[in-house]
Formats: C-alpha cells, sequence, structure tokens
C-alpha cells in the first residue's frame, strides 16, 4: 500500500536538471518544478474548481489544435526545459508542429528541451499571484511568443508577449490566440466570470 508523505528540502539544496529527472522519477506522485537557479518547487494539487477551469481552456486549446494540426498541445502533467536550465510545467502549453518535430525522440520522453511557442498559466486559491507574473516573464524570456495568466478570484487577465509588453484585461469576453494560435479565440468570459 502506497501511503503520501509530506516531503522537507533544505532551504539551500540545489540540483541540475538531469538530478531533478532522477528526483522526479523516485517521486511520479509529486507535482514538481526546477528553478534556473537550481531549487526544487513542490506544487500542491490545484483546487477542483480550478482544475475543471483548466480543463476547459486545455480543451478548447485541444479542439482548435485538432482542427488546424498545427503543433502540440501539453497539460499540466508536462515538464519543459527552458534555455535559462529551468524546468516549467505551464497548465496549458502549446508548441508548433516544425519545432516539436525537430525535437529528437529522447527529446521528446523527457523533460523536451524547448520553452513552448504559447503558455497559460490558471492563478488558483493558493496560488501568489506575483509569483505566476514572475513565471509569465520567465518563458517570454526563454521564446514563448505569447502567454495568458488568468486570475479569476481578481477578475482579469494578463496577455504576455514575445516583445516583452505585458497588456492587463479587466473580465474580457475572449482572449486571442493572435498569430501564435491563428484564427483561436478562447471564451474565458464563459469559464472563469460566470
Amino acid at each position: 500500500m502506497v501511503t503520501s508523505q509530506a516531503i522537507n528540502l533544505p532551504a539551500q539544496l540545489r540540483v541540475n536538471p538531469e538530478q531533478f529527472g532522477q528526483f522526479t522519477q523516485a517521486n511520479p506522485e509529486l507535482r514538481m518544478e526546477l528553478t534556473a537557479q537550481g531549487k526544487i518547487i513542490v506544487m500542491s494539487p490545484t483546487g477542483s474548481e480550478g482544475g475543471s477551469r483548466n480543463a476547459e481552456a486545455s480543451a478548447d486549446i485541444v479542439i482548435w489544435n485538432r482542427q488546424t494540426g498545427l503543433g502540440k498541445v501539453f497539460d499540466s502533467s508536462s515538464g519543459f526545459q527552458l534555455p535559462n536550465g529551468a524546468i516549467r510545467s505551464p497548465d496549458t502549453a502549446w508548441i508548433a508542429k516544425g519545432r516539436w518535430d525537430a525535437l529528437t525522440p529522447e527529446q521528446r520522453r523527457g523533460f523536451a528541451p524547448i520553452c513552448p511557442d504559447f503558455v497559460l498559466e490558471l492563478a488558483s486559491e493558493s496560488d501568489a499571484v506575483s509569483v505566476l507574473q514572475s513565471k509569465m516573464r520567465e518563458y517570454v524570456e526563454n521564446g514563448a511568443r505569447l502567454g495568458w495568466l488568468i486570475v479569476p478570484k481578481a477578475g482579469w487577465a494578463e496577455i504576455y508577449r514575445g516583445d516583452q509588453s505585458v497588456e492587463r484585461l479587466d473580465k474580457p469576453k475572449t482572449l486571442s490566440g493572435e498569430t501564435v494560435l491563428p484564427g483561436f479565440l478562447f471564451p474565458v468570459e464563459t469559464i472563469f466570470w460566470s
């Protein structure tokens, strides 16, 4: 019988991506990220309402992607090794087909060494918004072309773009995939503000 138990990591502990991969394989029940500085972050599960909202958002992107065939969609259990060495797991990610196809089969099996073209982070009740904003900037600095940070509790969304601009929208009805997810219009109002 498997039981869960808390883990405590020393604040000064730093690991490299290879060690992190070994740690995640030894602890598959944990959802973790690795910062560029080598610090392991163990993340708590999302609440039920947040998980449902995230599934809705991912489903819309999956449906759009199936219709267009332009890339690959990933859920929050997927980790990506960014150029700065961090291993991050956005709530939803999308990578253009050509970029994904350029990876070797071995690279695809592990934490793919690539920054997604699009990332979505959904703030749950326990998330510090400032931490999520920092992650969004990190994605853009490492090659993401478009990102959405949605904060249902506060009633706003931020759009992050590859040119480093950030735009905040109060209770937008929709969010556009712009040129990154061409033709995709996300009905954020029906999922997050109702």
